[in-house]
Formats: structure tokens, sequence, C-alpha cells
């Protein structure tokens, strides 16, 4: 079994995983529009370029995305995307990265569990844990 997160975005679906590719250094492997799907018609012109799906693999992982249709998007609540990095410099990077624009909840610094661990959600709208593995001494 394998659990992939599916995030919903208002437009901002191409935006989001050319940012998150590059942040987190991986490659998107499937990208199709709303345009370019069987029965496209049917949708608004506006949406045709939309994103309808898209998939970034990261390592063996893979994270998964859409535009929704406006009048089905709502924005994240009660979920964020958890990462865990083995360097804590690593993990910095990152959560400074997908911090840049967005909202800070948590700054990233050392926590009882952890040498770093930050929250934020990013300029998408997505919210986002950072971690660094190991425990902290």
């Amino acid at each position: 079994m394998q659990i992939n997160p599916h995030l919903n975005f208002n437009g901002q679906c191409q935006a989001a995983f050319k940012f998150y590719e590059q942040v987190l250094g991986g490659k998107i492997m499937f990208q199709m529009t709303w345009g370019e799907m069987p029965g496209a018609d049917q949708f608004p012109k506006e949406m045709h370029q939309q994103i309808m799906h898209t998939s970034l693999s990261v390592g063996d992982q893979i994270l998964m995305g859409a535009d929704a249709p406006p009048d089905r998007y709502q924005a994240p609540k009660g979920i964020t995307v958890s990462i865990t990095v083995k360097d804590k410099s690593e993990a910095e990077r990152i959560f400074n990265a997908l911090a840049e624009g967005g909202n800070v909840t948590m700054p990233f610094s050392e926590t009882f569990w952890s040498p770093g661990f930050g929250m934020c959600a990013d300029q998408f709208g997505t919210p986002w844990m950072v971690n660094t593995e190991g425990a902290n001494s």
C-alpha cells in the first residue's frame, strides 16, 4: 500500500508544483490540464489551462495535486504535509524556502524531539511541517 498526499489549488497548481520540484529536488512525472482531458468541452474555457492532475516524484515518494473547479475549491483545513530530513541544514533550507512569501506558524528551531523543526503555510496556502530526523541531544 502507498498513501500519497493530494493537494488542491485554486488555479496555482502548476506554479506550486514547479516550486515544489525545485525546493524538494523532485521531478514532475505527469501533468495534464483540464483542457487536455477527454470531455474538456464540459468545463469552462478558463479552466482549460489549469491542472487536472500532476504528480511529483521525490525519492520514493509521490506528491500529487490539481486545480479544483472554481466552485469546489476549499482552502486546506485539518491537514499538514510533513517532511522529515536527516540533515538539519537541509531541513532548515527547505523550511525557509517553503516559508518565503507564506506564513510561519512555528519558526524553525530546536525542540525536545528534534534538532530542528518548523511549521508554515507556503505562498500557495499549503501547510507544512519540516522535521529533522533524530533525537535532540
